[in-house]
Order: C-alpha cells, then sequence, then structure tokens
C-alpha cells in the first residue's frame, strides 16, 4: 500500500473516481466518517497532489466526434531538442486528447480524436506530416471501443483489502 494513502483514503478516492460530483456529505456518509474528518482526508489527498482534479466525463459521439485514432508517431531525428519542439506543439493540437512518449519503433503514441475520417486526414496532412519533426505516422483506426476507463485501479494499491460500500 502507498504511504500516502490508507484503506479509507482508497475508499473515498474511489467514490470520487466514480462520480466527481458527490458532496463531502455522501462520501463521508458511505465510507462511514463525518463530514469534517471527510473534508480534511480529501483536502489532504489534493495537496499531496493524489487527487489532480476532478472532471466531468463527456460522449464523444454524441458531441460529433466519434472518429478516434491511435497514431504512432516516428521523428525524423529523436533529439532531445526536436521532442521539446514536438510535445511543445501538442496544445496547439485539439485533436490530440493523450500522448505518450514509448518504446520501440516509434517515439510517440498520439490518441486523436475527430469529427471523421477527413477531418483526421487533415490534422495529419496539415498538422503532423507538415511538420519537419515528424518521419512518419502509423495510423489504427478504433473500430469499436471496449473497454475505456479513467480510474485509476485503486486495488493495485491496497488489494482485495477493500470493499465496495
Amino acid at each position: 500500500m502507498s504511504d500516502n494513502i490508507d484503506e479509507l483514503d482508497a475508499k473515498i478516492l474511489d467514490l470520487i473516481q466514480e462520480d466527481a460530483s458527490l458532496s463531502v456529505a455522501e462520501i463521508a456518509e458511505k465510507v462511514g466518517l463525518s463530514p469534517s474528518p471527510c473534508w480534511r482526508r480529501i483536502k489532504r489527498l489534493e495537496d499531496i497532489g493524489v487527487i489532480k482534479k476532478r472532471v466531468t466525463v463527456l460522449d464523444p459521439e454524441k458531441l460529433g466526434l466519434g472518429f478516434e485514432v491511435y497514431a504512432g508517431i516516428k521523428l525524423s531525428v529523436p533529439s532531445r531538442e526536436n521532442l521539446e519542439a514536438f510535445e511543445a506543439n501538442l496544445d496547439k493540437w485539439p485533436e490530440v486528447v493523450s500522448c505518450a512518449t514509448v518504446t520501440g519503433r516509434e517515439d510517440y503514441m498520439l490518441r486523436i480524436m475527430t469529427r471523421d475520417m477527413h477531418a483526421y486526414d487533415d490534422f495529419l496532412r496539415d498538422q503532423l506530416l507538415a511538420s519537419d519533426l515528424v518521419s512518419s505516422v502509423e495510423s489504427r483506426i478504433i473500430v469499436r471501443s471496449i473497454k475505456t476507463t479513467t480510474a485509476v485501479p485503486l486495488k493495485l494499491v491496497i488489494g482485495d483489502r477493500m470493499t465496495n460500500s
């Protein structure tokens, strides 16, 4: 178990991950605390950086952004300077919803959301391939998402001692 959290903290985190709109009183009731100590625990978890932020998860398809691609990016020259320059471009590309450096043939793996194939093609041509930094892009179009979650697997932190409330 992490030194930063105990079982009660993990239960609180599990609830917040499932529904960030729960009030402190609702969370406290579900974990068996009064609101004040529950609030202090949540505040401490925020202060130590375990809770980074609370968000609302949207349905991209209902917003017309149902075309999703994973793109492996190979840089022309994977130098520190080029890596930093490529990463600086990410803020300019709202289509890129996730980016990770990876091992293997590619330097980066991007998760990209657009309206359709034509919008992805425009992004590919006008942004990614227009950059002198990029030597190749290998695209994998998502046919159907089977599992998508934003939840951190807390059971791996505290083991089987965590029970659902």
